[in-house]
C-alpha cells in the first residue's frame, strides 16, 4: 500500500499540531502547581484547549485550500 505525497502532508502537519498542544498543556502544568493545578493553570488550560481548536481548524481550511 503507497500512500500519497497529499496524505503524507495531512499527518504531518496533523502530528506536528497535536505535539504542540501536548507541550503546550504539558508545559502549563509544569508551571502551574503539576499534581495539584492552580485556578489560573486551569484557565491556562482551558485557553490551551481553544487555542488547538482554533489551530485545527486553521490547519483544516489550509489544507482543504490548497
Amino acid at each position: 500500500m503507497q500512500i500519497e505525497g497529499e496524505t503524507l502532508l495531512e499527518i504531518g502537519v496533523s502530528v506536528v499540531a497535536v505535539v504542540l498542544f501536548v507541550a503546550a498543556v504539558m508545559a502549563v502544568s509544569a508551571s502551574h502547581g503539576g499534581a495539584q493545578l492552580t485556578s489560573s493553570g486551569a484557565t491556562l488550560v482551558v485557553g490551551t484547549v481553544v487555542g488547538f481548536i482554533f489551530l485545527m481548524t486553521a490547519v483544516g481550511v489550509f489544507l482543504d485550500r490548497r
